[in-house]
């Protein structure tokens, strides 16, 4: 394959032989986690060299890939932003505000001249002999070919296939005289004025679209074949109007605010092991006030599965509900039996007219971006691998990943993933070792190896579909993940390095 000198250069970066680049940390990944990863690195390591990977065109990762109206934060900006980086917006935030914060915190660190847009990472092959992984690069639509290698691999891509949502196959879809539309690829110039839409869904994404296109459309339907569990709260925290009418200073309001929502969370998630039954009441009754009157609850706001089994919707000051209580919007909880040309049959017989069906239908995941590793010229699997806290995986030599929480705001594990991975690179470099690879132990040879996701834990759709692809967990640490942030928060910076399931070298 031929390769050529990455063109915008910085001056970290060092040539690795004809037309490669090194760096001592690749992160793939311009997202939440990738940019959080790089302050962290930057501010703990300021002589070492970086560069951040994106295949897409800006940075953000989900919320630049994502522009359907309405688009917004599920969690609270308190825990979702970084803990270094003050909110000073309200706790609930459009897409476009979060882009403008993760701007804020390119142009603080300087990141912007570290970040390569419009590079795809191609394949990724860690050499033991040379000590160092070897990742292949596509720029752009020109199908040029780009070489980086660096000492340690970042994979900072989210869990998203930006690229293939999801979608079933439905009977009778071709016969459609209208339009679909998934939200992933959302047309910039579709206009709803006046038109009947269904969303076909009832899980976050359905939750934040209705009520934005709702002020245009004739009508919107929320056709929904199970129900979800939703939220209520407030755009802005009681506590924030409180603090900032005091002029308290934005570093600790945010500091203030961010454990206040962490507690609340964490409560939730307790409740949601513990008193399920406590929950799926609080739930239910908080939402009775905000429906219309004589509203079914029963079919269509009682989820099959208990509270947090899947993830609670959030629906800022219940603008879902108020949709609703105004007739702009209702609720079909049935199955689809076929599309017409006219609109959606459900089984019940009832059929819903439509001139536009937004498909709200999840996403699937992705495996590191889906990306070929390799170990020494053998390719990996991921899926006979094991995961070590959720960060690195059984096996592979100086790779660590960020993965967030289901339940809590995924920023919150991401600094502490970024804390160990920066504790890591103390250790290596105390020990004078160049490589670090999780490895299974003596006596965990009779570990029982259990799926991604247990089920009985958390079982939305999209992660049911893709266990078959994603890597395993054990029965003991350190080989578990999707641990609660009040257990993380305690455990994470503890964590043991020379516990023997490190070998370093």
């Amino acid at each position: 394959m031929t390769t050529t000198t990455e063109r915008a250069t910085a001056p970290e970066l060092h040539t690795d032989g004809p037309g490669t680049r090194h760096v001592d940390v690749l992160v793939v990944g311009a997202g939440v986690s990738g940019i959080g990863a790089a302050h962290h690195l930057q501010e703990r390591f300021p002589d070492r060299s970086f560069v951040i990977l994106d295949a897409q065109d800006n940075r953000g990762g989900t919320w630049w890939t994502h522009r359907y109206p309405g688009v917004r934060s599920d969690s609270d900006l308190f825990t979702y932003g970084y803990r270094f980086k003050p909110w000073r917006g309200p706790s609930i935030a459009a897409g476009e505000e979060i882009l403008n914060y993760l701007d804020e915190v390119i142009a603080d660190d300087d990141l912007g001249r570290h970040i390569r847009y419009h590079h795809r990472v191609t394949s990724a092959s860690w050499s033991t002999e040379d000590r160092r992984w070897t990742v292949e690069v596509t720029r752009g639509d020109t199908d040029e070919q780009l070489r980086y290698t660096t000492d340690f691999l970042w994979m900072c891509q989210g869990y998203y296939n930006h690229t293939k949502p999801y979608r079933p196959q439905w009977e009778g879809l071709d016969d459609f005289q209208g339009l679909v539309v998934h939200p992933q690829q959302w047309p910039q110039d579709l206009d709803l004025a006046g038109k009947r839409v269904v969303v076909i869904g009832s899980g976050s994404t359905a939750a934040t679209l209705i009520p934005a296109i709702a002020q245009d459309a004739e009508h919107v339907t929320m056709l929904q074949r199970s129900p979800s569990y939703f939220l209520a709260p407030p755009l802005t925290h009681e506590l924030a109007t409180w603090l900032r009418a005091l002029d308290i200073p934005e570093d600790w309001t945010h500091e203030i605010l961010r454990r206040a929502y962490a507690a609340e969370f964490n409560e939730l998630a307790r409740m949601s092991h513990e008193a399920p039954d406590e929950l799926h009441t609080f739930l239910m009754e908080s939402m009775k006030p905000l429906l219309p009157e004589g509203f079914d609850i029963e079919k269509h706001f009682t989820p099959r599965y208990r509270p947090w089994q899947q993830r609670i919707a959030i629906v800022p000051e219940g603008d879902l509900f108020t949709a609703l209580r105004e007739g702009r919007a209702s609720i079909v909880t049935d199955t689809i039996e076929t599309f017409t040309s006219t609109g959606i049959r459900v089984s019940s017989g009832e059929e819903i007219p439509a001139d536009v069906v937004v498909t709200a239908t999840g996403f699937n995941l992705s495996a590191f971006g889906d990306i070929p590793f390799a170990v020494d010229g053998e390719p990996v699997d991921f899926a006979d691998r094991i995961t070590w806290r959720g960060i690195m995986i059984s096996g592979i030599p100086n790779m660590a990943y960020v993965f967030g929480y289901f339940r809590h705001s995924w920023t919150l594990r991401a600094d502490l993933v970024s804390d160990l991975v920066c504790r890591l690179f103390d250790t290596m470099e105390t020990k004078g070792a160049t490589t670090v690879v999780p490895t299974l132990r003596p006596e965990d040879a009779d570990m029982r190896i259990r799926p991604w996701s247990d089920p009985e834990n958390f079982n939305a759709g999209y992660v049911m579909r893709s266990q078959h692809v994603l890597f395993k967990q054990g029965d003991r640490e350190p080989w578990t993940h999707m641990l609660e942030h009040a257990e993380e928060m305690e455990l994470l910076p503890k964590v043991d390095l020379e516990d023997g399931t490190l070998v370093y070298r």
